[in-house]
């Protein structure tokens, strides 16, 4: 059963590898025809969805984290007769709090700060995201700079006060792993 697992984490650690290697810009074209074709375009259901999708990065975060736990940890809970969800429970969610704060923080910013992806699935101008509006800001022969710095300024502050409320569990989980102990 073990050995099952083991096969199909590594297959598809390889499937999401070819995945995080081919360029994004690549795929925006099939992709779009893909959202198209099921009317997503112009939705932001259509938008998270693609964001969704392009979380591989954490996938591998996450596993590499997890390889590095105890696992006599969790045999010592079966021993003693805890079932698979009061495991992952009491014991998993616990141990892995700090690298799944670094995902949420990385996915997040990434999110917030992603351009490409928002520019191309979106083209109503009221379902655009900030950063499409400081973009919308800059024209091509002027710039409408007190719309430009307060867009600027609108994006920036959620991030910062984001940043600040999750920083205690970015530190530890980027840190945590680095000292065998």
């Amino acid at each position: 059963m073990i050995l099952c697992k083991s096969i199909f984490t590594s297959v598809i650690g390889v499937i999401l590898m070819i995945a995080f290697v081919i360029p994004t810009q690549s795929t925006l074209i099939p992709l779009y025809r893909m959202e198209s074709s099921v009317g997503l375009v112009n939705t932001l259901l259509g938008l998270i969805i693609m964001y969704l999708g392009g979380a591989v990065f954490c996938y591998f975060l996450i596993v590499g984290y997890m390889q590095s736990l105890p696992f006599e940890v969790i045999e010592a809970a079966r021993i003693d007769g805890a079932g698979p969800l009061r495991i992952f429970w009491s014991i998993v969610l616990p141990l892995i709090r700090p690298i799944l704060t670094t995902v949420v923080v990385f996915q997040t910013m990434s999110t917030w700060n992603d351009f490409m992806t928002a520019n191309v699935f979106i083209s109503s101008s009221s379902l655009r995201t900030i950063v499409l509006q400081v973009y919308n800001a800059v024209g091509q022969f002027t710039t409408d700079w007190p719309s430009f710095m307060t867009i600027t300024v609108l994006a920036l502050i959620p991030v910062f006060v984001f940043f600040i409320f999750c920083q205690k569990w970015i530190v530890s989980g980027l840190v945590a792993g680095a000292v065998k102990g």
